[in-house]
């Protein structure tokens, strides 16, 4: 009995493991072939969630950024991308209110983690600074006036100018289709600021505006995920 007994349990150690035992999970890493797949060309996508600041020139009112920010364009080659950038941000304390952007980011990457890009666009502001309106008001005016510096805001802003971007990221590989990475930039912007008066030049039937200019330097910090 003590033979058969033995002979019983060799077998069933010799038996292979069943066919849906997969054994314990294991993590997979980005593989080479994964970081080369970023490299070649082909159309990209990222989203970023990010915090800045926007410093006000000679006068012009200061902000701070909640900012969220859509990034597509095309992968050249293993050294260039040309991007469309379109960010959207809270603006709060010194103005409160939307700051919104939209840039062509030619990027050149210096290794494969890491980029730099300038970007030229269209930036603009719309929101309230709170403060107390500056002379001469809507109702000192019978034509449009452009103030000569922005060192008394005007109390609210709505207007568009151009803007202008440096940025340097870096990135890492999840995988063959997605990727993150952190992303810092530096931005100036020259807006133009227009303050409606409700009324319009009876020769001419335009409408009568205050204008403004406001000149700004910034910052932002955004996290970021990218597909391809």
């Amino acid at each position: 009995m003590r033979a058969v007994a033995l002979a019983l349990l060799a077998t069933a150690l010799a038996e292979p493991a069943l066919a849906d035992d997969d054994g314990e999970p294991r993590l997979s890493l980005p593989t080479e072939g994964d970081r080369l797949a970023w490299r070649r060309p082909g159309f990209r996508l990222a989203l970023g969630l990010g915090y800045g600041q926007l410093s006000g020139l000679r006068g012009a009112p200061s902000a701070t950024l909640y900012a969220a920010t859509l990034r597509s364009g095309l992968r050249l080659d293993a050294d260039w991308s040309v991007l469309a950038s379109f960010q959207y941000a809270v603006a709060r304390s010194g103005v409160t209110g939307l700051r919104y952007a939209g840039t062509i980011d030619p990027t050149w990457h210096v290794t494969p983690s890491f980029a730099l890009a300038l970007g030229f666009g269209f930036g603009g502001i719309v929101g309230s600074t709170g403060a107390m309106d500056p002379s001469p008001g809507a109702g000192e005016i019978e034509s449009s006036y452009t103030f000569p510096d922005a060192r008394t805001p005007l109390a609210s802003c709505s207007g568009v100018g151009a803007t202008a971007l440096a940025r340097a990221e870096w990135s890492y590989v999840l995988g063959p289709r997605a990727s993150t990475g952190i992303a810092l930039e530096a931005l100036g912007q020259w807006t133009g600021c227009v303050a409606d008066t409700g009324r319009v030049e009876p020769d001419t039937g335009e409408a009568i505006v205050r204008r403004q200019w406001w000149p700004h330097a910034g910052v932002t910090l955004s996290l970021e995920v990218a597909w391809r």
